[in-house]
Parts: structure tokens; sequence; C-alpha cells
């Protein structure tokens, strides 16, 4: 029972993170935002999407202390970082760029969002 429990809260974590990402992403087009403004704006809604999970996933754990601010910490940079992937991936789409191009360009991209 405990088992099943756990799996379905991670379910409802992962459908919460996917749903999180597609509705920035919804938002952005319907801003009509593109370039850097885009950018910024995805960077922010996922930042705000993800700090509010990770704080739950740690309270589902039940951590405290030290452990929870570690928790907090590595999950909050982990979902900044998957954001700046997808959104070079966005930009490198909206590009039209492939292959080489394509994985040079969201390589760059992603450490330029990391500094």
């Amino acid at each position: 029972m405990k088992k099943t429990l756990i799996a379905a809260l991670l379910a409802t974590f992962a459908a919460f993170s996917v749903h999180a990402a597609n509705d920035c992403a919804a938002q952005a087009a319907e801003k009509k935002l593109a370039g850097a403004a885009k950018n910024s704006f995805m960077k922010k809604c996922m930042a705000d999407a993800g700090g509010s999970s990770c704080e739950a996933t740690a309270d589902q754990k039940k951590l405290a202390g030290a452990a929870r601010t570690s928790f907090v910490k590595k999950c909050e940079a982990d979902a900044k970082g998957n954001s700046a992937g997808a959104a070079c991936e966005a930009q490198a789409a909206e590009k039209k760029l492939a292959g080489a191009a394509k994985n040079s360009f969201v390589k760059k991209c992603v450490a330029d969002a990391a500094n």
C-alpha cells in the first residue's frame, strides 16, 4: 500500500512538471514572445512552477534540516537546467536547425543560460 501511494505521488509530481512546462510554453506562445524575452519568461515561469513542486516533494519525503535544504537546492537547479535545455531546443526548432548545427547551438545556449 505504501509503495503504491509513493508511486502515485511521484507520478503526480512528474505530470505536474510536464504540465508546468507545457503551461509556460503555451503562455509564451499566447503572449507572442520570442528570443530573449521568451527565454526570460520561460526561465521565470519554470522557476515559479518548479520551486513549489520541489518543496512539495521534500515534504512528501519528510526531509528536514540540511537534507531538506540540499534536496530543494538540487531539485531547483535541476529544474532550471531542464527548462534551459527545453528553451534552447525550442529556439533551435524556431531557427530550423538540424544535426551538428542544432547540437552546437543547444550546447552553447545551455552553457550561456547557466552563466
